[in-house]
């Protein structure tokens, strides 16, 4: 039951009332819920503000646990994270997976990453000797052993890395399991917009819900995605630089005949864009995914279409006799520096949660865990301190919605 306690807006008394809730999440997409689900484990008392529990980005991504084949230059602190969070993935699906009944779809079916031309295998190569110098495993193949391991691969692949410890996950199933372990473990969900922070006294205090009713709470986590950025009352100063990229995938099913179709992910770069290929073992086949620096559009165009079919029957030829059952686009939260912003703000009581980009699904592990482990004592666990928003200092310019 919600409460409207005289400091939920800056105008109240100065004696504050005891807040509704210990924590107050603000978005209940996949880094939202395993926020709220650690933190309720913890004995915290915990509500979720979102219209749509479960949705969001999860909805349209691939589940590509991927800390090693998505490794970038430039990028090794997050790479610590993301290995971490990759090591905790095994004992985390199970823990979920017993907690509420629901297959997770998770998979230790490890991923193939393969070249088609010769610029392609020069990078690979060059790939490789990150990963080996960065203390990650993966063998180099021949273009026959890829072949010999995938037997639908295009006959003109020239060699590829296999890497056994990047997995897959549903995200599907993962939002709806997590939406489950929330609500067995307590946490109240308000299935409506926020529409402004409350601050009283330079504290954040709660939100002010889109029907006018105002939560309190003792701290609050903005874990919104790529809108993170657009609640408003959130001051300039800690508003999170958070932009949406948008991003276009594909769902295929395999028919029996065919099966099985693929063994493990299946990974290249075409043309210059990364397109990849994830089985399920329902069946379905996934191929993504676009990036689209376009604002807010989420509309699935025929020309992303195309060239996901494009790049996606140059490295698996026999992919256009599977059925097409479904088109999506959706929007990745990302940041100024590709990495996700975990932890205390400097408005007090304000924390954020969001940013992970391409690496959302990866990093829910150990974003729940650490988020949970500050709101609990306050302080951010080592591995997540590299992540603290006040990296930024001044937050960026965001774009507003149209």
């Amino acid at each position: 039951m919600s409460r409207t306690p005289p400091e939920a807006s800056p105008e109240g008394p100065e004696t504050p009332t005891a807040p509704t809730t210990d924590v107050l999440v603000v978005g209940g997409g996949i880094i939202g819920l395993v926020t709220a689900w650690r933190s309720a484990q913890r004995g915290l008392s915990v509500a979720v503000v979102d219209p749509e529990p479960g949705g969001g980005a999860a909805q349209v991504a691939a589940g590509m646990l991927a800390a090693v084949t998505e490794l970038h230059y430039g990028e090794h602190t997050l790479l610590a994270l993301n290995v971490e969070s990759a090591r905790r993935y095994p004992d985390f699906a199970a823990e979920l997976s017993e907690a509420t009944g629901q297959d997770l779809g998770y998979r230790a079916c490890g991923t193939l990453a393969v070249a088609l031309d010769a610029d392609d295998r020069a990078h690979l190569r060059e790939l490789h000797a990150l990963q080996t110098k960065s203390g990650l495993e993966s063998e180099w193949l021949s273009g026959r052993d890829c072949r010999r391991l995938e037997p639908m691969l295009a006959p003109g692949v020239r060699g590829g890395l296999r890497v056994d410890g990047d997995h897959q996950i549903d995200p599907r199933r993962l939002a709806s399991a997590l939406v489950t372990a929330c609500e067995r473990s307590g946490v109240t969900f308000h299935r409506t917009w926020a529409e402004r922070l409350s601050v009283v006294r330079d504290r954040a205090r709660g939100v002010v819900l889109a029907d006018g009713t105002e939560l309190a709470a003792g701290q609050v986590v903005l874990a919104a995605g790529s809108r993170s950025g657009q609640l408003a009352g959130v001051p300039d100063e800690v508003l999170p630089p958070v932009r949406p990229v948008k991003g276009q995938v594909l769902r295929l099913t395999v028919p029996k005949r065919y099966a099985p179709f693929l063994s493990r992910t299946v990974r290249a770069v075409v043309r210059g864009s990364h397109v990849y290929l994830v089985p399920r073992v329902n069946g379905e086949l996934v191929v993504g995914a676009t990036s689209e620096e376009l604002g807010w559009d989420t509309t699935v165009t025929a020309g992303g279409v195309y060239e996901l079919l494009r790049d996606a029957h140059e490295l698996v030829p026999g992919i256009t006799e599977l059925p097409l059952t479904e088109t999506r686009a959706g929007l990745r939260p990302g940041s100024p520096d590709n990495a996700p912003l975990l932890g205390p703000t400097t408005l007090p009581g304000l924390h954020l949660a969001t940013g992970h980009y391409r690496n959302g699904v990866l990093l829910t592990p150990v974003t729940g865990d650490a988020m949970a482990h500050v709101l609990a004592t306050g302080e951010l666990p080592e591995e997540a301190s590299p992540f603290t928003p006040r990296r930024f200092g001044a937050a960026a310019s965001v774009e507003q919605p149209a």
